[in-house]
């Protein structure tokens, strides 16, 4: 079918169908050609696998991906796991959830310790997504916690990270809450999303159980007004309970359901 012939296809769906389209991402109800996709699918489909493969494979650069003005406002610095190498953090996740020694050094000497809300940001598998996103987020954040009366640590960025990161940074900085803005792992809907993994007090035992998590932070998912609102709450639920991870549930609102029958 030509390219014209398939927007105009769109048009015949039903309605039901439609809503059930403008829910999701995902490929649903494309169509196809005989057995297979139809061309535009199968095109739509390699520039996302390439999107993804990009996302993973790119190295962090403070000054290209978040900009010198940014860089300079929040007096960011960068520090690095274990993992030399985009190939060894690939292959050792192990070594991207410990800090080398000079980064330890390197966050002991520049940031001080004992605050509400500690912040950090980690490249993880989607440099595309601290790119696009924390530029817009990190602002938020700290306006918020700043309206709560909360005190900030200072904010870094950690190369070849992984989520159990937070521990060390726990331990190193002692916050009541810990924060690390991490790139998701990619796929074909987005290679652009970020989570926002949180703890109260992280320690060196602690495990995904005692870890809350915030995913799906891009355009077409929780946007970042609505990210940071989340994380602002659910960091105050950690202050109040002294808690989190599988202990404490997010209240989130009501989901409003426009498919209807």
């Amino acid at each position: 079918m030509p390219p014209e012939d398939d927007k105009l296809a769109q048009y015949d769906l039903p309605e039901i169908l439609k809503k059930i389209r403008a829910q999701t991402p995902a490929r649903l109800l494309a169509g196809r050609s005989g057995a297979a996709y139809r061309t535009n699918t199968q095109l739509e489909l390699r520039a996302a696998h390439a999107a993804a493969r990009d996302a993973v494979r790119a190295e962090l650069d403070l000054i290209t991906n978040l900009g010198q003005d940014f860089v300079q406002k929040w007096n960011l610095f960068e520090v690095g796991s274990r993992a030399a190498s985009k190939d060894e953090y690939l292959l050792r996740p192990d070594l991207g959830r410990h800090l080398n020694d000079d980064s330890r050094a390197e966050i002991s000497m520049r940031c001080t310790t004992g605050h509400d809300l500690q912040i950090a940001i980690g490249d993880g598998l989607s440099v595309t997504a601290v790119a696009r996103l924390v530029p817009e987020l990190l602002p938020l954040l700290c306006e918020g916690a700043k309206t709560r009366g909360w005190s900030g640590g200072q904010v870094f960025v950690i190369r070849h990270c992984r989520v159990g990161i937070l521990n060390e940074i726990g331990e190193l900085l002692g916050p009541k809450v810990a924060v690390l803005l991490i790139g998701e792992r990619p796929g074909l809907a987005t290679a652009e999303s970020l989570s926002a993994y949180m703890a109260f007090q992280p320690k060196a035992a602690h495990t995904d159980a005692n870890r809350n998590l915030i995913s799906n932070i891009h355009a077409r998912g929780v946007n970042p007004e609505q990210a940071a609102e989340r994380i602002l709450n659910l960091a105050a639920a950690m202050m109040k309970t002294c808690n989190s991870g599988c202990q404490l549930r997010e209240e989130l609102p009501p989901v409003r359901n426009e498919i209807t029958q």
